[in-house]
């Protein structure tokens, strides 16, 4: 069973530009994923320090990201991610748009990579269940636009009903996983780059 989602596209270059920033974007991923959290825990999770990470929980608050939630004592200041899921609009005709998705785009694929080097090191620490489906796969497909849409939109159908932010049905030894997807074309060897 799943909540609904709350997907959102964004063209605010604004908005954009603050999650190019790593801490912000993983703030927002955190929230995303493990629900509210005041600044000290949020500090905890992406190994920062509770006035910085509060800060930049402003920030996304500015852009409509994340929102106070409700506190269960009236002390404490838990934030929560207003979105379950962004797009990019990478096509846009407004190249300040493009800029600003690439940038944060490329501070997504940053923030993917760093959190993998982190398993890696610490992989060894890891209970042998978790261990044992951890994976890294790279295959060098031979398919035409079309077969690629189709191949992502597959896998997009089979991951999103245990996407954290909207799963309700998640077993008691459930936890929060990461899974990236890359599909591009790679360029030619011996082809200039368009």
């Amino acid at each position: 069973m799943t909540a609904p989602e709350s997907r959102r596209t964004l063209t605010d270059p604004a908005a954009l530009d603050a999650l190019a920033h790593p801490v912000r974007l993983d703030l927002l991923s955190f929230l995303m994923s493990h629900g509210a959290a005041t600044a000290s825990e949020c500090a905890r999770a992406v190994d920062d320090n509770p006035s910085n990470c509060s800060y930049h929980l402003r920030v996304l608050a500015k852009h409509g990201l994340v929102e106070p939630a409700p506190s269960e004592d009236g002390r404490e200041r838990p934030w929560r991610a207003t979105v379950t899921g962004l797009s990019l609009d990478l096509d846009s005709d407004d190249p300040s748009v493009v800029a600003s998705s690439t940038a944060m785009l490329e501070a997504s694929l940053q923030l993917d990579y760093q959190l993998a080097r982190e398993h890696v090191r610490r992989r060894d620490r890891i209970e042998g269940a978790w261990r044992d489906v951890d994976a890294h796969a790279q295959y060098g497909l031979r398919v035409n636009p079309d077969e690629l849409r189709s191949i992502v939109e597959r896998i997009d159908a089979i991951v999103r009903p245990y996407i954290a932010a909207t799963r309700e049905d998640a077993p008691a030894d459930a936890a929060v996983a990461n899974l990236s997807l890359l599909a591009f074309p790679r360029p030619s060897f011996g082809e200039e780059p368009a």
